[in-house]
């Protein structure tokens, strides 16, 4: 027991240290992540209509 409150004890004063981004930091992560997002489904999906194609016209 005398260890978890340790632990505890540690991890605040640890939590203590961080700096936390700001509010505008955390809305343009934010956004960027998003984007990426996007830009990653897109660039799937293309390469998803390409490879059906391509699939779709060996089968035949």
């Amino acid at each position: 027991m005398n260890k978890i409150l340790d632990f505890v004890r540690e991890a605040k004063a640890e939590l203590k240290k961080v700096t936390w981004p700001g509010r505008q930091q955390v809305w343009y992560s934010t956004l960027v992540v998003i984007a990426v997002t996007f830009m990653v489904a897109a660039y799937l999906g293309v390469v998803d209509v390409l490879l059906t194609a391509v699939f779709s016209s060996l089968v035949r």
